[in-house]
């Protein structure tokens, strides 16, 4: 057998200053895992507080005033925002302590609420056997154990490393497991006063090499909500994610300065691997997709651009929206096909956003037609796209027939098959065979009355074989009676299709009948999430050294 070497060493975090700024790069090389060649990479989070961690009547978001709020406007004068009191959108106190899994009953109470977790980056074979675990360093990096976009974990376009998005702490602000309410913090360099939460913590990538070596770059972008991926080309990373959490209206977003800032920092973003945090107007936002390009009336500004999934194929930037009430939930191409988009902020802010001819087109906030939800993304080759939808998560209670969810996620929830003829992506069909959407499961030390569901999927990776069929892996979504759906116990699972099919597999004509049958490769435990998926890192020089 093969010996793996996997050391962790407690080594000093190293802080410098530049020019008396903000280090532009954070480095633990204390860290040590070589990653296995051809393995996968998967992230969890595992909950680590306790009934303490938050106290029945306490005040939430931490330090939140209630009140009205005077924010000076471009043109000259001011004008204000409340935010209110004994409200989910604002001012409000815990109805519930720290204990999983009933914290995340604080959700009702407070919309902002979340409570932040370590990362923890596991080395996998492919059939879901642990290999080794690499524990960021909490003091370096840390999630939001039920935000359920973050941690997507995306291998670099040359194969030398890996990249998630996390939080690290601005001046004051303590980077630890067990701080509330970080993921709809403000950013230090975009601080919105109409946001109920008042902390302060980057949004930082990460970036892992292939003997586990960790450097962190701080940005000031997606303030007020979360970074979700980030993937790295061209010694660039390019990343997704959502902002403001704020109260500024439609007409206050481009009237204030921070209005402004907020709306040119989010959606899709570049950023450069050991930079200084960028500060407005120099964070660089890639394209402003708007609604009104396809004949719509305008939506509330930057809204229209809260992106998650992404992927580069053949040197092309991809990202999907499946979440919120605001734009298209779709697939979207970024830039000019076999162009990575760079520059400056000015240059970057006309590249253009456009939807995947053959994709969705409708508005999220339809009520007459069905809404897609598409997450993580990845090309087979340039013909044959796989997008995971993760449902609607709405729980049917009580369930009907046995199962909790909606029609529509049974109906087009799951790994869906895209083909592109004649320049139109086309849906071929939806591999479920296996995930049982909708059917309850139990999990270990865990209150039944919460079992949670497949409800589509999430993060995804693949590998095409070099028998015609393509084998893939996803992060499962789910839905329940939980008071946040992200905290749910989900589930790693893995996939064999035929890559040349246009109709699901799974017929007596088939050769291989575990074709398009999902089996469970890793399932979280009561306290853990399973996030992002993608295979390991080459080990070796890095392009940036």
């Amino acid at each position: 057998m093969r010996k793996i070497v996997f050391t962790l060493m407690l080594g000093a975090l190293a802080v410098a200053l530049v020019a008396g700024r903000r280090a532009a790069a954070i480095a633990d090389d204390g860290q040590e895992c070589q990653f296995v060649p051809g393995s996968l990479v998967l992230s969890r989070s595992v909950y680590a507080g306790n009934s303490s961690s938050v106290v029945v009547g306490q005040t939430l978001p931490p330090n939140c005033v209630p009140g009205t709020v005077t924010i000076p406007l471009l043109a000259g004068g001011t004008t204000t925002v409340t935010i209110p009191a004994a409200s989910s959108s604002g001012c409000n106190t815990a109805v519930a302590d720290g204990t999983y899994p009933t914290v995340f009953n604080n959700d009702s109470a407070d919309g902002s609420f979340g409570i932040t977790s370590p990362i923890f980056l596991d080395n996998i074979t492919t059939d879901g056997r642990l290999i080794n675990t690499l524990p960021v360093p909490t003091h370096l990096l840390v999630t939001s154990f039920s935000s359920k976009s973050e941690l997507a974990v995306h291998r670099s376009t040359d194969g030398r490393s890996i990249t998630f998005v996390g939080y690290r702490g601005g001046a004051g602000f303590v980077t630890a497991p067990n701080q509330l309410d970080i993921s709809n913090s403000n950013t230090p360099g975009v601080v919105d006063p109409s946001n109920p939460v008042s902390s302060q913590y980057y949004r930082a990538v990460a970036e892992v090499d292939g003997d586990g070596h960790i450097m962190v770059t701080e940005g000031n972008a997606y303030s007020g909500n979360n970074g979700r991926a980030a993937i790295k080309a061209n010694s660039l990373y390019y990343l997704t994610g959502n902002n403001n959490n704020g109260g500024l209206s439609k007409s206050q977003l481009s009237t204030t300065q921070v209005g402004v800032d907020l709306v040119n920092s989010t959606g899709v973003e570049l950023l450069v691997p050991g930079q200084t945090p960028p500060l407005p107007p120099d964070i660089t936002m890639i394209g402003r997709f708007s609604v009104t390009s396809l004949g719509y009336p305008a939506d509330k500004p930057g809204k229209d651009n809260n992106f998650r999934g992404v992927t580069i194929f053949n040197n092309t930037l991809y990202v999907t929206k499946g979440s919120g009430g605001n734009g298209i939930n779709t697939v979207y191409l970024v830039g000019t096909p076999g162009v990575l988009p760079t520059g400056d902020a000015a240059t970057l802010q006309s590249v253009p956003i456009t939807v995947l001819p053959g994709f969705p087109t409708t508005l999220a906030s339809s009520t007459t037609s069905p809404i897609a939800y598409p997450f993580g993304i990845w090309f087979a080759n340039a013909n044959t796209l796989y997008v995971c939808d993760e449902g609607d998560g709405t729980l049917v209670s009580p369930p009907v027939n046995g199962n909790v969810a909606t029609p529509l996620a049974q109906a087009t929830a799951g790994l869906q098959k895209w083909i592109l003829s004649n320049g139109t992506w086309q849906r071929a069909y939806i591999l479920q065979n296996g995930l049982n959407i909708g059917v309850p499961y139990g999990v270990p030390n865990y209150s039944s009355a919460l079992n949670p569901a497949t409800d589509g999927c999430r993060n995804l990776t693949g590998r095409v074989n070099s028998d015609g069929t393509v084998t893939l892996w996803a992060v499962t979504s789910t839905v329940s009676a939980s008071g946040d759906q992200g905290a749910d116990p989900n589930k790693l699972v893995r996939v064999t299709d035929r890559l040349s099919a246009t109709t699901l597999p799974g017929g007596e004509s088939e050769d291989d009948t575990r074709l398009g049958k999902f089996q469970t490769v890793r399932s979280a435990r009561s306290g853990e999430v399973l996030r992002g998926v993608d295979f390991a890192p080459a080990r070796g020089t890095s392009d940036d050294e």
